[in-house]
């Protein structure tokens, strides 16, 4: 990637990065998952937001080609405002036999019956990513869900390293084997699913007309779950046990500390209530 392109994204946005990480409080490693009432438990059908601070604030209309934007702010636009992202820490072996480890936070379950993933593997400048490569040629895989006690060594696997050099030896992270696929899973990982191609789709600028990226989407075909993670019925990952991590926008993380829940509500029963009455009647 050329040099004015990593300026204008500014992956390091501190001077002194270690300097601005020792000014910070302490990680609140005491802070566990738990669960809390919802923001405003009084809330009633038909009363929209629960505060009116919105209306002091104009929308701002962006067009992602408008004439001089650089594809560069859409995409640190978008890696800020669609947040938190899950990171899929992805294992695959190109055909030569070279292990490959490295996240993507494009990365979401899309279908249960099949599972079906889907994985955004972008390669800006034509610079396509070692696991593009792999899961093209291979066309296996595996995705794992990182924890915050492995955060670190999960990320210096985004470092930009030759192709024929492991992340796995670099990070320190542990391969177990997998059953139906040939790329380990991460014995770390509290959730890993073994996973082979399904289809691909290529994209393309509308400016350039060069490729910017490739859609993969994936089938499960095998989980692993740390057994203290799971029910009795194989059905829930507890996430007290998972401590997922996700991204947010520049180089920021963040974790799930706190949860609450809320019903989907059943429109038969709720179509009952004066105030969904009143709802339909507003909007006759």
């Amino acid at each position: 990637m050329s040099n004015s392109i990593e300026k204008l994204i500014q992956r390091n946005p501190h001077p002194d990065f270690k300097k601005v990480e020792e000014s910070r409080p302490e990680f609140e490693s005491d802070i566990k998952f738990h669960y809390t009432k919802t923001p405003h438990p009084e809330w009633t059908p038909g009363s929209g937001a629960t505060t009116d601070e919105w209306k002091a604030h104009k929308k701002l209309e962006i067009d992602p080609y408008g004439e001089g934007r650089n594809p560069i702010l859409n995409y640190k636009l978008l890696i800020s405002g669609i947040v938190p992202r899950p990171i899929g820490l992805i294992s695959s072996i190109s055909a030569a036999g070279v292990k490959n480890l490295s996240p993507f936070s494009y990365t979401t379950v899309v279908n249960h019956d099949p599972p079906i993933f889907c994985i955004g593997l972008s390669c800006g400048s034509g610079n396509f990513k070692d696991t593009c490569k792999n899961i093209l040629q291979t066309k296996e895989l595996t995705i794992n869900v990182i924890s915050e006690f492995f955060i670190e060594a999960a990320n210096y696997t985004s470092t930009n390293a030759p192709e024929d050099v492991s992340e796995w030896d670099l990070s320190g992270l542990t391969e177990a084997p997998s059953t139906k696929v040939k790329p380990s899973h991460v014995a770390e990982s509290i959730f890993s699913v073994e996973a082979k191609l399904l289809y691909t789709h290529e994209w393309f600028s509308k400016s350039t007309g060069k490729q910017t990226g490739t859609l993969c989407i994936c089938e499960g075909v095998n989980f692993h779950v740390r057994e203290d993670a799971m029910n009795a019925d194989h059905s829930i990952i507890d996430c007290a046990v998972l401590q997922p991590v996700a991204r947010q926008g520049g180089i920021t993380y963040t974790r799930a500390t706190q949860g609450f829940e809320l019903l989907r509500p059943d429109y038969d029963t709720e179509k009952e209530k004066p105030e969904i009455q009143a709802a339909l009647k507003r909007n006759a």
